[in-house]
This record gives structure tokens, sequence and C-alpha cells, in this order.
């Protein structure tokens, strides 16, 4: 009779425990006010083509590093990497009393491409009396792969000579033509009026480090860019929820597009699962101008 007491009573205690744990696994990136002693002294995003496989397969390195100037509270570094428009891997890595993260993936890959890592870099910074600040940080990384059976493989990032010239019109015309058509799609589901607002797709967002959103301070676009990695974080990286409420993992998916209202009141983020359920997500901007 007594183990069955104390069985029972393992169990009430691990029901209790089962959510703390859960959320102490799942770090979830949250902005707070952003300290002005804590800085990265290093945010970087690199891709490098580093071998083929076979005749159809080659291999890309994707390395992701950071570091602040002093160990925080909570560090983590969410990096996603775009090959022709689509999702194709996530890297998600989160320490406690850090100041350096190092992330890398073996990446493969066919036929030519234009390859594209964006990484939001964070740190959440405890002091006394619940005090809490974060510090923030953008790097980006592209890379185009012609794989053509005409000539060796190679790969560059910016074209030098007239043939590369050629393939990155190419690529660059198909890729356009896939988003702008999903895009438009997603614009005309939710009736925008697209000469109200300024689109961004997800992996220009690091044009905006130094410069503010069209429109916006550099404060409220520091704010706004913090806040909209928080909803990206919880609403597509981490799964987007379908009707039934289930979780769907966005690879494979195209890339969400970001729309900043002209006249600074909010921004919206336009997406769709891998069922072609469509998505919105819609955050008010902060009035500090």
């Amino acid at each position: 009779m007594k183990w069955k007491i104390w069985l029972w009573t393992a169990l009430m205690i691990w029901i209790i425990l089962l959510p703390v744990l859960i959320q102490k696994e799942q770090k979830v990136i949250k902005f707070f006010p952003l300290d002005q002693e804590v800085q990265f002294e290093e945010a970087n995003t690199d891709l490098t083509l580093l071998t083929e496989m076979d005749e159809d397969t080659y291999k890309v390195l994707w390395r992701v590093n950071s570091s602040v100037n002093e160990p925080v509270y909570l560090r983590q570094d969410v990096s996603l990497l775009f090959v022709d428009g689509k999702l194709k891997g996530i890297l998600n890595k989160w320490k406690e009393e850090e100041k350096r993260l190092e992330q890398r993936a073996d990446i493969r890959d066919e036929d030519s491409s234009y390859l594209e890592a964006i990484t939001f870099h964070h740190g959440e910074i405890h002091y006394p009396d619940d005090v809490i600040k974060s510090v923030q940080d953008l790097s980006f990384a592209d890379m185009y792969v012609i794989d053509s059976p005409h000539s060796p493989l190679e790969s560059f990032k910016k074209p030098d000579n007239e043939r590369q010239k050629e393939w990155k019109k190419a690529i660059d015309h198909a890729i356009s033509q896939q988003l702008m058509y999903f895009w438009k799609q997603l614009i005309h589901h939710y009736d925008i009026s697209l000469n109200q607002y300024t689109p961004i797709p997800l992996t220009d967002l690091w044009k905006y480090k130094h410069k503010p959103f069209p429109g916006l301070t550099q404060a409220q676009t520091e704010q706004v860019m913090g806040q909209l990695w928080e909803g990206l974080y919880k609403n597509y990286i981490m799964g987007i929820r379908g009707k039934n409420e289930t979780l769907l993992k966005p690879l494979d998916t195209y890339m969400p597009l970001i729309l900043v209202e002209k006249n600074g009141d909010h921004l919206m983020v336009l997406f769709e699962d891998r069922l072609g359920n469509k998505q919105r997500l819609w955050q008010k901007i902060p009035f500090n101008r």
C-alpha cells in the first residue's frame, strides 16, 4: 500500500513540475528595453561551398557565431537559411550565463541556387530588483552556387565576370517571379492596399541594423525589430499553428513578407504553412518618436 502512495505522490509532483521543465527547455526570445552597457563584440553568419558530393549534390557549410562583452543571463542565436526563396534550415541555440555562441551545419543541395542566411543574435540581462534588459544584433550571408554540367562547380557572392552575371540574373529572375506570385496571393487574400505599406522580405531585415524603417525613428526601429523577432520565433520559427491547433514546421515554406505601414502605425507579417493555410501577424509600432 505504501508503494502505491509513494508512486501517486511522485506522479503528482511530476505533473506539477512538467510545465516548468518544458518551459526551461524551450527558451523563448523576449524583447526588453535595450541595454546600453552590454554590446555585441562579434555577430557573424557565413556560407561556404565545401565540395561536390556526387554528380547531383554538393555541400555548403553554414556557420553562426556571436559574442557579447560580458556573460549574460541568457544568450540565444537563431538563424534561418533560405534557398531560392524557401526555408531550408534553422539553427537555434541558447545558453545561460554565457557570452559566446557558435553553431554550424552542413547543408546538401543540388542544382544552381541562391542561398541566404539571416541570424538574430539576442541576449537577456537580469539586474537586481527584477530589472531585465536585452541586447540584439543581426547578421546576414548570401551565396550563389552554379552547378552546371558544362563547367566546374563554383560559388560567388558578387559576380566578377559576364558568365556569373548572367547566372545571377537568371536565378534572381526565377526567384523573384515565384516570391512575387506567392506574396500577391497573400496580399489579395487579406485585401491589403499595398500602397499604404513598405514591403520588406524577411532576409532584408539586416539592412535596417543601422537605419530606421521608412517613417520610423531609429529607436522605434530597434524596438520593432526585437518585438518582430519575438513574434516570428513564437509563431513561425518554433512552428506555425494550424486551424486545428497543431504546430507545423515552417521548413519548405516560402519566405515571409513584412509590410511596414507608411504612417508608422503598425506592421504585418504574411506567410503560409505547408498545407497552404495563410497566416498574418499584426504588430503595433510604439509611439516613441
